[in-house]
């Protein structure tokens, strides 16, 4: 762990970007935050940015408050324009508010805006706000109550102390009853202390003000594929909820008031009718799993009562056949319970950490179904449209949080092993004496990889099979194709996917009397929509952050080669083997009178990598890429 740490703290020295390639430095940052005995919270920011040249000017030509006026005010206190030539201009003048641009959530989020007009280089805006409110909408209240957060009382936030551009000094100030207990926590700090974060408490009669301050923060170079700023940045944690478990026995709690999960008698009618078939209890849970993936449509809109961390109820979706995440969620769960099960809705984090400090550091909602032998099985609507895994794999390493009766700790979803997620390539070609290679080559895949490949008929029917010949000629684009073959993709519960094609490619390989080079045609990413790994950079040897890559994955590929004579040697590629369980990689060519077999081996054991990750996979993917440029040369 010392090594990996000593690696990644590398991110916060050697890939800071020079300040002259920033396009405005945020001169200081400093945030004001007094908690009332309710958990409403009052919020001041006060901000002066420079534009260091024209792009900078653009950039703050407007600033911008985001907020939801269900569960949040906001207002613009001052904003100031500092001319470079030392006069101060007053242009808060008109303050316009306006619906925010939304895509497939539209929750009446709004935006407030000041137009700061025409600046040059060497300008700097000055701006202080005011918010007092939260993020997430609860339940519509009057006056102030609005504004109280969910779990009343309490408090929580998440700092980062990391910018995309330079910041003189940040401070972060909140004052808390002293009763409440904040606890706090800064992460992600390597081998800095305390993220070079200075901390000062002091008693204000019945009132404890805590001030974090960080001089200097440099924007980091993010590496391709690299984790959330959140996962590897520092930032700070603050919360007075005692632990998860009492979070955990709010969110249950607070949806079991308000009824979100009581079927109506037309979910039970439908949860009867579906169940028909079922032959297990597994088979019962995958039923209604995949019925509200694919018939509940992803599209949120402002329904009143039940916003945020309340589900609506089931009438609401059933007949609606529309929302959200936690729509989709709190629609399983009901029918799940209409068949007699255990199940209650949960909450995560895609695709970013949670940490072990209580703020609420979710943006999705999940699903857990208990199964008779006590254990609790992860479901996710959201994810699983045309999936036919019931948890995204793409989520593995993810945290969650169950909202329970009795409470629950944060768990993490565990590895889900390559060999669910497989893509088989099986080709048996041959090459004529013209060099034409004709012959069929197939696809299968399962799980995630499934997934990928199905993608391709997320289209009308018409253009299936244009979609499909462009997977091929991407390739080989002199292919003549003949015929192509797939499974039902309205059946995709039945088995997993499979495309085969039977095809002629003129002129593929060069030979002569006594030689033959060419490449199998499989060896040459087909299908590499199901690779993902293939789009990394494997240039760097090294690198200082850990990465990520859409799921783990197993790639086997075979063909057999009949060739048009029989040849003594061969010269083939040579390639590093790997063993890892991170990455490893084998492959193998051998000839048997006039039949060259190629076989190939990609396992890639993780969608989360470390640092010391790095070698096994770039090798892995180096490989891959190498077979696929380089020919096999065959001689009499």
């Amino acid at each position: 762990m010392k090594h990996k740490s000593l690696l990644i703290s590398a991110v916060l020295t050697a890939l800071a970007l020079p300040l002259a390639a920033q396009h405005k430095t945020v001169l200081y940052d400093s945030t004001s935050v007094v908690m009332e005995q309710s958990g409403l919270s009052h919020v001041i920011n006060h901000q002066r940015v420079r534009a260091n040249d024209f792009a900078g000017c653009k950039d703050l030509a407007t600033v911008k408050i985001d907020y939801d006026p269900l569960s949040a005010y906001v207002e613009f206190r001052q904003v100031l324009l500092h001319h470079s030539d030392g006069t101060t201009e007053d242009v808060l003048l008109r303050v316009y508010d306006y619906v925010a641009p939304a895509r497939l959530i539209y929750w009446g989020a709004s935006q407030k805006m000041v137009q700061i007009g025409h600046l040059d280089p060497g300008d700097e805006v000055e701006t202080v706000t005011y918010r007092k409110g939260f993020t997430y909408a609860l339940l519509g209240q009057d006056d102030d109550e609005k504004y109280i957060p969910p779990m009343r009382g309490h408090f929580y936030d998440i700092v980062p102390f990391w910018s995309t551009v330079p910041v003189g000094k940040k401070v972060y100030q909140v004052s808390v009853p002293t009763e409440k207990n904040l606890r706090f926590e800064l992460y992600n700090c390597y081998a800095e202390p305390g993220c070079g974060v200075r901390i000062d408490t002091a008693i204000q009669d019945d009132r404890t003000v805590y001030t974090f301050t960080k001089d200097d923060i440099v924007p980091l170079k993010p590496e391709p594929h690299t984790l959330a700023n959140n996962d590897i940045q520092p930032k700070l944690l603050l919360s007075t909820s005692p632990d998860w478990q009492a979070k955990s026995m709010w969110f249950y709690g607070v949806n079991e008031d308000y009824g979100s999960f009581v079927p109506t008698p037309e979910v039970q009618a439908k949860v009867n009718e579906l169940l028909r078939t079922a032959k297990s209890e597994q088979d019962s849970i995958a039923i209604l799993t995949h019925w509200v993936a694919d018939n509940i449509r992803y599209a949120g809109i402002s329904m009143g009562q039940g916003e945020g961390y309340t589900l609506h109820n089931a009438e609401m979706n059933f007949t609606d056949r529309c929302g959200v995440c936690k729509d989709k969620a709190g629609m399983l769960v009901t029918m799940l319970r209409a068949a007699g099960f255990n199940a209650y809705a949960a909450m995560t984090m895609a695709h970013e950490r949670i940490d072990r400090i209580p703020a609420d550091q979710f943006n999705h909602s999940v699903c857990a179904v208990q199964h008779r032998d006590g254990t609790f099985e992860m479901l996710d609507p959201t994810w699983v449209p045309n999936v036919r895994e019931l948890w995204s794999s793409a989520e593995q390493q993810q945290g969650y949080l169950i909202g329970l009766p009795q409470g629950a700790d944060l768990a993490y979803t565990p590895l889900s092993a390559p060999e669910n997620h497989y893509v088989r390539i099986n080709a048996n070609t041959r090459i004529a004496q013209d060099g034409t290679l004709d012959g069929t080559i197939s696809i299968t895949a399962e799980g995630q990889s499934d997934a990928a490949v199905r993608r391709i008929f997320n289209s009308r029917t018409a253009e299936w099979m244009r979609n499909m010949e462009l997977e091929l000629l991407k390739i080989a684009p002199a292919a003549r194709i003949t015929k192509i073959q797939h499974t039902d993709n309205d059946r995709y519960l039945d088995q997993p996917v499979t495309i085969t094609y039977h095809f002629s490619i003129p002129h593929y390989a060069v030979l002569d009397k006594n030689t033959l080079v060419f490449t199998p045609l499989s060896a040459r990413n087909f299908f590499s929509r199901a690779m993902s790994h293939l789009s990394f950079d494997v240039t760097p040897e090294t690198r200082t952050q850990p990465f990520a890559d859409a799921c783990s994955r197993l790639v086997e590929i075979k063909e057999t080669v009949t060739l048009p004579a029989e040849y003594k040697r061969l010269h083939f590629p040579f390639v590093n083997g790997v063993a890892n369980p991170a990455a490893s990689f084998g492959c193998q060519y051998w000839m048997e009178g006039n039949t060259l077999t190629f076989a190939e081996s990609a396992l890639l054991g993780k969608r989360v990598y470390d640092v010391n990750d790095w070698p096994f996979f770039r090798q892995t993917v180096a490989n891959q890429k190498k077979l696929a440029q380089t020919p096999v040369i065959l001689t009499k």
